[in-house]
């Protein structure tokens, strides 16, 4: 994949907001109290655009959303020493941290939708939330407040109230 770092695992991440410009997110089930937005890694073969949309119905069981924007460039966070040890024995590998691409995605239908067990195997999330920006970045385990902040930082133009739906008549996504 074009301008993946070295080094870190090809990962999507979904920044899905509602109507009111809230930011879903939920508790791992295996870090009680870690807040977190949907992601999940990159597939062989993959385009992050459809990894992002894989893994948010996987993970939330949502299908009715649409993306909005995207951020451009990876960005990266590295493990701490614990975390580290433990994904490397579980992805194989040795990876320092997760190369990212964002997306902002917007919730076309209400919030019936979301289902955390969906079918999955092993279910990530315990619960979920709306949540204002800055509870997202306060609520984040330490080591991915940075990309948090980065996130919120790029896609914040498209929330407050804005029109979302008539920027992105005016602009090619």
């Amino acid at each position: 994949m074009e301008g993946l770092p070295k080094g870190y695992r090809p990962n999507v991440g979904v920044c899905l907001i509602n109507s009111e410009d809230q930011i879903f997110v939920a508790s791992r089930l295996n870090v009680p109290g870690a807040w977190q937005m949907p992601q999940g890694g990159i597939e062989d073969g993959e385009e992050p655009k459809s990894a992002a949309i894989r893994e948010l119905q996987e993970e939330t069981g949502i299908i009715s959303a649409e993306i909005i924007a995207e951020v451009h460039n990876w960005l990266t966070y590295d493990f701490p020493p614990a975390v580290k040890a433990k994904v490397s024995r579980l992805w194989g590998g040795e990876w320092h941290g997760q190369a990212q691409k964002w997306f902002l995605m917007r919730l076309t239908k209400d919030d019936s939708e979301v289902n955390l067990a969906n079918g999955e195997v092993d279910p990530e999330f315990a619960e979920w939330k709306w949540a204002n920006p800055e509870e997202v970045i306060e609520q984040a385990v330490d080591y991915k407040r940075p990309t948090y902040e980065e996130v919120i930082r790029t896609f914040k133009p498209y929330f407050q109230g804005n029109d979302i739906s008539a920027k992105c008549k005016s602009t090619k996504w």
